[in-house]
Order: C-alpha cells, then sequence, then structure tokens
C-alpha cells in the first residue's frame, strides 16, 4: 500500500514558476513508477510527466515538454515536479500516482493517488 500527499500548488502569474512535491509512505518506494496527471473541470485526467523506478527514464506531454521536469529522490520518498514558463492553460488540479516499476501514460494503469493540489496561472 502506498499513500499518496501532493503539496506545492498555488496560484502564480503567467511566465512564473511552481514545484510540486509528492510524498510517498511505504518502504518500497523505489520501486514504484511515479506519475503526474491534471485535471480541468468537464475533462479527463490528462497525463503530465512521468519516471521510472530506475531514474533516468522520464516521458513528457508534449505540451510540458522543455518547460517541466518531473525527478525523484528515493531517499526521501518524494517526486517532484518542477513547471516553468507556466500559461494560464496549466491551470488544473495537478496528481501524482505510483505504479509498480514501470511508468505509464495512461491514467488507468496507476494504482494509487493522491489527492490533488491546485495549480492556477493568471494571464
Amino acid at each position: 500500500q502506498v499513500q499518496l500527499v501532493e503539496s506545492g500548488g498555488g496560484l502564480v502569474q503567467a511566465g512564473g514558476s511552481l514545484m510540486l512535491s509528492c510524498a510517498a509512505s511505504g518502504r518500497t518506494f523505489s520501486s514504484y513508477a511515479m506519475g503526474w496527471f491534471r485535471q480541468t473541470p468537464g475533462k479527463e485526467r490528462e497525463f503530465v510527466a512521468s519516471i521510472s523506478w530506475i531514474a533516468g527514464n522520464t516521458y513528457y506531454a508534449d505540451s510540458v515538454n522543455g518547460r517541466f521536469t518531473i525527478s525523484r529522490d528515493n531517499a526521501k520518498n518524494t517526486v517532484y515536479l518542477q513547471m516553468n514558463s507556466l500559461q494560464p492553460e496549466d491551470t488544473a488540479v495537478y496528481y501524482c500516482a505510483a505504479r509498480r516499476y514501470s511508468s505509464s501514460v495512461y491514467a488507468h494503469e496507476y494504482d494509487y493517488w493522491g489527492q490533488g493540489t491546485q495549480v492556477t496561472v493568471s494571464s
């Protein structure tokens, strides 16, 4: 069982930056791939980025590639999402998720989810 708690969301102006954190419980965190997704009202949860349990493998949605960076610190059981050059279209609730070993871009393939953190980007 893995419990995930996101933090770091907030209100930022366009062009600004935020770093989201996701703290995970459990002693086997390093064996889980981690993902970040986002969701706006009335839309499906959208893949943002993922990182495999072997931290060299990262994946990004085209919409955030070059602006967002996912990383993990297995010693701290934490995954991060550094978000730069934020735009109003990045406004959403951001969720972190975990699944065993290999990462995925599909929300339904993740087993554990956090409660989400709101990111609002003003123009």
